[in-house]
């Protein structure tokens, strides 16, 4: 699980905890089940002590290499996000290891794009306060979590509104140097940024965020944040609806090219 959360989901823990008891009364070592399923002996470790969640290939080839007539694969379902409750640790835990996310901000920069100074002013400035120990690890782990920006593999899109390059967070000096950090960012292969000017965005598009992932097992989730009420959906329906809205936005928002340009005069207009 990410730094800073707090206990990992218990169906992971109770999950693992099958994985290395299948295993063991199997008499397969651990170097070997990683071997079969072309993972890390360690990334399975964790995997079995619940600190990752286990995935549907490892379920499937320990059920395999175990004998376990099914009953491993079995727990997959389980795995799962449950619909419409508050788990932005378990959506950590999901964007940790997913293959590509594809963002839509409409007030704020989105956090994995966010520079230091500005992550620092938003969480010096929540409601309730916190204490400085719990603003710092908060934003070593936002920062933590921009590193997988510079994994290749892995795909970036975002879409950010207008109004979140405008809102002067920290101050207009802050915001330009914010503003400069979104130019480098859309220089890297697999981060692709668009912004969606002020009177071409949606209705649907002025309610909040909406962030959607791909899971190494090519499982999509949709996350929505929210004051107090943020949501992780798994059910088929709900996550194509959002998919549709996030393509609807897309086809909105500006190219590439041209939301540079924007974030440029944007600055200067600052």
């Amino acid at each position: 699980m990410p730094k800073g959360s707090t206990q990992p989901p218990m169906t992971w823990r109770y999950c693992g905890d099958q994985l290395k008891l299948w295993r063991t009364r199997a008499g397969v070592s651990r170097e070997v089940l990683a071997a079969e399923a072309n993972y890390d002996a360690e990334y399975v470790k964790s995997m079995e002590q619940g600190r990752r969640r286990p995935t549907l290939r490892m379920l499937q080839i320990a059920d395999q290499v175990c004998r376990a007539h099914g009953m491993l694969e079995s727990a997959h379902e389980y795995l799962k996000p449950e619909k419409f409750v508050k788990r932005s640790n378990e959506y950590m835990g999901l964007e940790a290891d997913a293959i590509a996310l594809h963002w839509y901000e409409n007030l704020l920069i989105p956090g994995l794009l966010q520079t230091e100074e500005y992550a620092r002013e938003l969480m010096g400035n929540t409601f309730p306060p916190v204490d400085d120990e719990t603003v710092e690890t908060r934003v070593e782990f936002r920062l933590e979590r921009q590193e997988r920006l510079d994994e290749p593999a892995v795909l970036f899109s975002f879409v950010i509104y207008e109004a979140a390059l405008r809102t002067e967070v920290g101050g207009v000096e802050m915001m330009q140097r914010q503003l400069d950090r979104l130019l480098e960012a859309q220089k890297l292969r697999n981060v692709s940024i668009q912004i969606l000017p002020v009177g071409r965005a949606p209705y649907r598009a002025l309610s909040g965020p909406v962030i959607l992932l791909e899971t190494a097992e090519h499982e999509t989730y949709t996350y929505s944040p929210a004051q107090g009420a943020s949501t992780l959906q798994s059910e088929a329906s709900d996550v194509s609806e959002l998919m549709h809205l996030y393509g609807l936005i897309r086809m909105q928002a500006l190219g590439t090219e041209d939301s540079d340009a924007y974030i440029r005069k944007v600055a200067k207009d600052l």
